[in-house]
């Protein structure tokens, strides 16, 4: 029985664990994930998903702030594990942690590398408007994302995707395979494939910032901007002051007369902005400290005027 050590942070690495705990060939012995943080709304401090669900299936937990400390390695031995397989952790694994395992670490990633490497490629393969991604399994090395590669599966991008709905379709593709691969690899019958240097990109972290939307850009981009931005930290803009999320839009073509930003068509039920090029309809929006809504909702409570502008700043935004 493979003795696995998991390690994972958001929802997306719960689909991962789930399908090691129902594995009849290993036994996840414990779950590594980060320190409880404060999140929401009220700023409340909660478990992260992976270790919510580890104690629902009453699994051990900890939860290190680094493990570059000599006495963390020291305390990951302890667990005696086979393999570390890695999902969306969120803190890079050192040297020292690297060769603590027989058979190495494991890296489910979300994206078909060496493309979009790093900590946010669904997000990222949204944006660029790519039309397929996929899950790659590594060999950790020291190098963030460019082990060595054990499989990889293709995943199509759908026009409605957001990063919430990819990721979870991503997670359950590389749960599937990750159990696929395992006993080929723990078997020694697998050869990893060093990966393509001169085809590496990068997917650095989402800043909160990104999801302000600039209106002279095409409307094109901006509607991948809300799908990429959702969940977090959404696409905004301002509407008489307030903050206004807009959490799904499409384009409309030829609409674009108007400065970037105004409201160009507005009646009971639809509502539609100019854009740099071409025009955005808004199809749901979020006003600030309130839930998210269909936009036919929203103008019930909230009549919109034709020619109003919907602004890139707000107060006290810099």
């Amino acid at each position: 029985m493979t003795r696995i050590l998991f390690f994972g942070t958001p929802h997306a690495a719960v689909r991962v664990l789930e399908a090691l705990v129902q594995w009849p060939m290993g036994t996840v012995v414990g779950v590594v994930t980060a320190p409880d943080r404060p999140r929401g709304r009220g700023q409340q401090v909660e478990p992260t998903p992976v270790k919510a669900w580890a104690l629902r299936a009453q699994l051990p937990v900890f939860q290190p702030d680094t493990l570059k400390r000599p006495e963390v390695a020291r305390a990951l031995r302890v667990w005696s594990a086979d393999v570390f397989i890695v999902t969306a952790y969120g803190f890079i694994l050192p040297p020292a942690v690297l060769q603590i395992p027989l058979h190495g670490c494991l890296n489910v990633h979300f994206s078909l590398l060496p493309k979009y490497r790093g900590a946010a490629p669904v997000a990222r393969a949204l944006l660029a408007g790519e039309r397929e991604t996929g899950v790659t399994i590594i060999r950790m090395n020291e190098r963030m994302d460019a082990g060595p590669i054990l499989a990889q599966r293709v995943v199509p991008i759908r026009d409605d995707d957001t990063t919430g709905t990819l990721e979870d379709r991503l997670a359950r593709a590389g749960a599937a395979l990750l159990i696929e691969v395992l006993p080929d690899y723990l078997a020694g019958r697998i050869r990893p494939v060093e990966q393509d240097e001169s085809a590496a990109t990068f997917a650095p972290k989402v800043q909160k910032e990104e999801g302000r939307i600039r209106w002279d850009r095409p409307a094109e981009w901006i509607e991948r901007q809300v799908r990429a931005m959702d969940p977090w930290p959404s696409a905004y803009t301002w509407w008489r002051g307030r903050l206004l999320k807009i959490t799904r839009a499409r384009v409309v073509p030829d609409m674009d007369d108007e400065a970037p930003g105004t409201t160009v068509y507005v009646d009971k039920k639809r509502w539609v902005v100019a854009c740099g090029r071409d025009a955005l309809e808004l199809l749901e929006v979020q006003l600030e400290s309130r839930p998210r809504m269909a936009v036919s909702a929203f103008l019930q409570g909230h009549p919109v005027r034709l020619g109003e502008r919907l602004e890139e700043a707000g107060p006290g935004s810099p």
